[in-house]
């Protein structure tokens, strides 16, 4: 089996973002980068599977030369190898991201395709709609438990209502949401033996991909500030603010 999986670079969730004077992007000065959480625990579940039903898990990055970074992680947690599409990700929609995965899954042939939902960042939710649709593939979103059997995956998603159970058939698409397992740390002697696994790089032109966008960015805006909250002084008054200027009772 061979399992595709994304380790998407994303800015620490823990850092203070501020956007760059001409709100064009946000200031990376003093920004700490990371790997998406949401990818860390598609990272955790491909070493999963390969663990019990043998095969390769490759990781893929589509960034600049610090991407690799995250690639590096993915390897020393267990991944075989890994790839990165160098290109600026400020110029990416979750459109030509998918184009771009499309024609990785051509080139690698995997069985599974592993994702987190949506990125930290720009929180899109998006990507892995597009390839799975490009493909022709079937996908299973939100996961929280993921078994395969041959050919076949059933997969149990988190949705609005609570919880629901699909079967597919491989190759398939899926996203991983929180619950689904607890990632892994990467271990000195994993991390020792990335600096020797394989890593390509390419670029979208030696795919053949097509880098038009449909989404543009014009411009970023910060939300706005919170203001203070007040106390209060008993029961009865936090009830008649809630009610009288909350209005939420």
């Amino acid at each position: 089996m061979k399992i595709l999986v994304t380790a998407k670079r994303v800015t620490d969730p823990s850092s203070k973002i501020r956007l760059k004077p001409d709100r064009s992007g946000i200031d990376t000065n003093n920004v700490d980068y990371k790997m998406n959480p949401f990818c860390e625990i598609a990272v955790e579940e491909a070493l999963k599977l390969v663990e019990d039903a043998g095969g390769e898990v490759v990781a893929v990055a589509i960034g600049d030369d610090e991407a690799t970074k995250e690639i590096r992680t993915a390897m020393a947690m267990g991944a075989d190898r890994g790839i990165l599409v160098e290109y600026d990700e400020a110029k990416l929609d979750s459109d030509l991201t998918a184009r771009i995965l499309l024609k990785l899954v051509e080139k690698e042939k995997p069985d599974v395709v592993l994702m987190g939902k949506q990125a930290v960042d720009g929180d899109s939710n998006q990507v892995a709609q597009l390839l799975a649709e490009y493909l022709g593939w079937p996908q299973a979103t939100f996961l929280y438990r993921l078994q395969l059997s041959g050919n076949t995956a059933t997969a149990r998603r988190e949705v609005d209502g609570g919880v629901e159970t699909v079967e597919v058939t491989l190759p398939a698409v899926f996203t991983t949401d929180l619950r689904l397992n607890e990632p892994r740390y990467a271990s000195l002697p994993g991390i020792m033996k990335a600096k020797k696994k394989p890593l390509a790089t390419m670029s979208p032109g030696d795919l053949g991909v097509d880098t038009s966008l449909k989404v543009e960015t014009v411009g970023f805006e910060a939300p706005p500030e919170r203001k203070a909250g007040i106390k209060v002084k008993s029961v009865d008054e936090l009830v008649e603010r809630l009610a009288s200027e909350a209005k939420v009772i």
